[in-house]
């Protein structure tokens, strides 16, 4: 059974970020340790403008995103 994933609010003010380039200029992207997102599970739900998402970490280690 998966249950839809509510991240405190640490995560939209406090985030980790790291450094990302885009044509040679150096902007800032946020960034969650995938761990912290799945808080022990193999898949969590994720509510994006309406639409439900499902995050799931395969047996290899990689992570699927499915509509």
């Amino acid at each position: 059974m998966q249950a839809t994933l509510h991240l405190p609010a640490m995560f939209s003010t406090a985030r980790a970020e790291s450094a990302h380039t885009t044509q040679g200029a150096q902007e800032r992207m946020p960034s969650v340790d995938s761990h912290a997102l799945l808080q022990g599970q193999k898949a969590v739900t994720i509510s994006h403008n309406g639409a439900l998402y499902r995050l799931q970490a395969t047996r290899l280690g990689k992570l699927i995103l499915t509509k």
